[in-house]
């Protein structure tokens, strides 16, 4: 019985060698054998398991690396997409900023008051800038177009009005209709001050060291210098400031104009004066390099650009 029941309860195994020799056994016990065998099983589960989740992490990891990278081709699309859309609201604003800048110019020429938006006072001729970099990013680039799309609308309607103003003073100060002609009232600076070449025009010059406030006209000594329209002789002799021999004449409605340089002037003060009338003769007075003709228009006392009335 105890023979039976050790032998159901273990298993022997002979080991026999090959050539002479003792041969060996090895007995077993049946729990240790399933014990054995157990243990090689969830062995084998988990090196499925193990392999299959290193599997499993290796497709994912190729996968995720790929999905980031087109996450980041995209945003490089993006990005350059929203820099050149940034250049382009950028480039919308200088074109603004320069329309802008052009109406101040006519208003000014014209004499006419500035624009309601028209900022702070400035000349034009500053340009400090400052402030923290902050990357464009689709709020601000949108921000910046609707700005734009703002200032076109406020653009227009100025110079709209501007038109309106322009055309309201031709028909007060510039032209009456007279059978069926058109004729330019003489109380306007119309003609040219003198023969001669335009040695300096109006505005910067010298590298923008200084600010010329006419035009000067360069001829020969002597060369006659005319009133431009019909107006009374404000000033006529020396000025101390530069001018030399100098003639200023009003001619109304703000309108006044000025020859500067002269050699000889031949009107007084108080004396009217009729369009191409002799006032002075061309010379070299005052702060000059040779013979000419300054010549300034004012309008309600700011000077503009004589250009715009020759």
């Amino acid at each position: 019985m105890d023979n039976n029941a050790e032998s159901t309860n273990s298993y022997t195994i002979k080991i026999i060698p090959s050539g002479e020799g003792k041969t060996k056994s090895v007995r077993l016990p049946l729990s240790l054998i399933k014990y054995g065998a157990g243990s090689l099983v969830v062995l084998g589960v988990l090196f499925v398991v193990v392999m299959s989740f290193a599997v499993y992490a290796s497709f994912n990891a190729k996968s995720g690396s790929a999905e980031i990278n087109d996450l980041r081709s995209v945003n490089s699309i993006q990005q350059e997409q929203l820099l050149q859309l940034s250049k382009k609201a950028n480039a919308l604003q200088d074109e603004m900023d320069q329309l802008t800048s052009l109406e101040a110019d006519l208003r000014r020429q014209s004499g006419m008051a500035p624009a309601a938006d028209e900022a702070g006072g400035g000349d034009g001729t500053h340009d400090g800038q400052g402030g923290p970099y902050v990357e464009p990013d689709m709020d601000n680039v949108r921000e910046a177009l609707t700005q734009v799309e703002r200032g076109l609308a406020v653009r227009r309607a100025s110079l709209q009005a501007l038109q309106q103003e322009i055309k309201a003073r031709q028909e007060t100060l510039g032209t009456v209709m007279a059978g069926g002609f058109s004729i330019q009232s003489i109380t306007i600076p119309s003609i040219w001050p003198c023969k001669g070449d335009v040695s300096s025009p109006y505005g910067l010059r010298w590298g923008g060291s200084d600010f010329h406030p006419g035009i000067d006209i360069a001829n020969d000594m002597g060369t006659p210098i005319v009133a431009t329209a019909d107006g009374v002789v404000e000033v006529a002799g020396w000025n101390s400031g530069g001018y030399g021999n100098m003639v200023d004449i009003d001619h109304g409605n703000g309108l006044m104009t000025r020859y500067g340089h002269a050699s000889q002037v031949v009107v007084t003060a108080g004396q009217p004066v009729k369009r191409g009338q002799i006032i002075a003769y061309m010379g070299s007075t005052g702060f000059s390099t040779g013979p000419h003709c300054h010549y300034e228009v004012h309008v309600n006392g700011q000077v503009v650009n004589p250009a715009a009335y020759l």
